[in-house]
């Protein structure tokens, strides 16, 4: 194993969405995860869908009955031989099985308890179902995102399931971990979306307080109010996207678009943009997506053609990064972020090979207990 995470054992219930993502993030980074699927889910049809998720790229797969006195006690042995775990269940799913905290931490005290759930482990919401977009409507994010005079808009479910929730579990696991290796002793993280989403809004939340947004879609720097901050159609039918916020890249829009006249000059004048809005959209008609990258790409005009998911692997600054990669066929996104001395070693898409038994053999050196 390679990367940063090396010689880090982590154990993963399965489970969709943030869990699987956290874990992928630490097996990219060279963790070793041993994911824990259920007999039964995986069906002939499963695994074929199962080998094309990108977010359980370079695992190991090992088949358990949880509810299996031999299944239960498997699981135990691994956990005595893990450095974290990862679990998505409801609260109270994993003390019913025998396999709460408590037993966990008892077999193994420097173990990393991750638990990742939408409402959190407490809480009046904490024993009901959602989903992304409940957790980021409680959290005041979802609130955020939408055009004026529109509805909230759900950004897919990159704010709660991954950015608010994987990701954070992501850097909880590793701020743990930490903690465990300098003191030996390990702790429960409690990662809930709506948390996590809220925490996204930290800015936000900021900009609010200093009267420089308001409690409203559409209407504010950041959320298509203002015209220089937004996306637009092109004669073709396609998207560019604009973020000239600064006024010398405002500058460099203005004079590349030809933008002239007074009216533009003071282009924090939140009164101005919805008219300003306008008449840009009309500038932008005028030309094709590839005919306004000649004209701004590359330059300080804070411009980006808006691509598409099969676009995006083959622009040349995606490309000469190898920010998407193809691996067994499948194209996905590299590990990110990148490290100048401990690089991991290349992601690889599961095989489909199951584990029938989960005794691994223990890591030279490694006391628990």
């Amino acid at each position: 194993m390679t990367g940063p995470l090396a010689g880090v054992r982590i154990i993963e219930f399965a489970g969709i969405g943030p869990g699987p993502f956290a874990a992928m993030m630490l097996a990219d980074h060279g963790a070793e995860v041993i994911r824990v699927e259920r007999p039964q889910d995986l069906t002939e049809d499963a695994i074929a869908i199962r080998r094309k998720d990108v977010t359980l790229r370079s695992r190991r797969f090992v088949a358990i009955d949880l509810k299996d006195e031999k299944g239960a006690a498997q699981v135990r042995d691994l956990i005595a031989e893990a450095d974290g775990l990862i679990e998505g269940f409801r609260p109270g799913v994993m003390e019913r099985l025998g396999l709460g905290p408590d037993v966990a931490l008892s077999l193994n005290p420097r173990l990393v308890y991750g638990r990742m759930t939408g409402w959190g482990q407490t809480g009046p919401y904490a024993a009901a179902a959602g989903h992304d977009i409940n957790y980021i409507a409680l959290s005041g994010a979802l609130h955020s995102f939408g055009r004026a005079g529109g509805k909230p808009t759900p950004p897919l479910n990159m704010v709660g399931d991954f950015g608010g929730g994987g990701m954070m579990l992501a850097f909880g696991m590793v701020s743990a971990l930490l903690r465990a290796r300098e003191a030996g002793q390990g702790q429960v993280i409690d990662c809930a979306m709506t948390d996590g989403s809220a925490a996204l809004m930290s800015a936000i939340w900021s900009m609010l307080a200093a009267g420089l947004w308001r409690d409203e879609r559409g209407a504010n720097l950041l959320d298509t109010g203002a015209h220089f901050y937004d996306s637009y159609e092109t004669r073709d039918g396609k998207f560019i996207a604009l973020g000239s916020i600064e006024p010398k890249f405002y500058a460099q829009l203005r004079e590349k678009a030809g933008l002239a006249g007074a009216e533009w000059d003071d282009h924090m004048d939140a009164a101005r943009w919805p008219r300003l809005k306008a008449e840009l959209a009309a500038v932008i008609a005028t030309r094709t997506r590839d005919e306004w990258c000649e004209l701004l790409e590359y330059g300080d005009a804070c411009f980006a053609p808006v691509l598409s998911m099969t676009e995006a692997p083959k622009h040349p600054h995606n490309a000469g990064r190898r920010t998407f990669l193809e691996i067994d066929g499948v194209v996905q996104p590299a590990p990110a972020p990148r490290f100048s001395l401990s690089e991991a070693a290349a992601p690889t898409m599961w095989d489909g090979a199951v584990a029938t038994d989960a005794i691994f053999s223990p890591r030279p050196g490694t006391t628990h207990g």
